[in-house]
């Protein structure tokens, strides 16, 4: 299956969405925050960026800038995973570049994880 970073705080629901994705034979690599998600985001072979959009150091937009602004991962499949439910969050995520968005409230994780398959080729 495919190999997915997680960049979620909350060690919590991290544990979670990883148990949950291992389920699905998944191979996932975690981070807790955005400075973390940075350094791990040039791993070979990912296929998947699950993100949190409120992190510590900085936040999922920039991460998100910052994926599609380089040349190597811009292609990378970013579905965002959040609390902020403002259309304004929505917006801004999808105008930077955000494969798809989920707020957490709505779904469950075996949501989550048949949207991650639907969205890995």
């Amino acid at each position: 299956m495919a190999k997915i970073l997680i960049i979620e705080d909350d060690t919590f629901l991290q544990g979670l969405e990883t148990a949950k994705l291992q389920k699905y034979g998944h191979t996932v690599v975690t981070a807790s925050s955005g400075e973390e998600g940075m350094e791990k985001i040039n791993e070979l072979g990912l296929e998947l960026v699950l993100l949190d959009l409120v992190l510590p150091k900085f936040d999922g937009f920039e991460i998100l800038k910052k994926i599609r602004e380089t040349e190597a991962i811009k292609a990378l499949p970013v579905l965002v995973f959040s609390n902020l439910s403002e259309d304004a969050d929505v917006k801004k995520a999808e105008s930077l570049g955000a494969t798809d968005f989920m707020v957490k409230s709505n779904f469950t994780l075996d949501e989550l994880a048949e949207k991650i398959k639907s969205l890995i080729k």
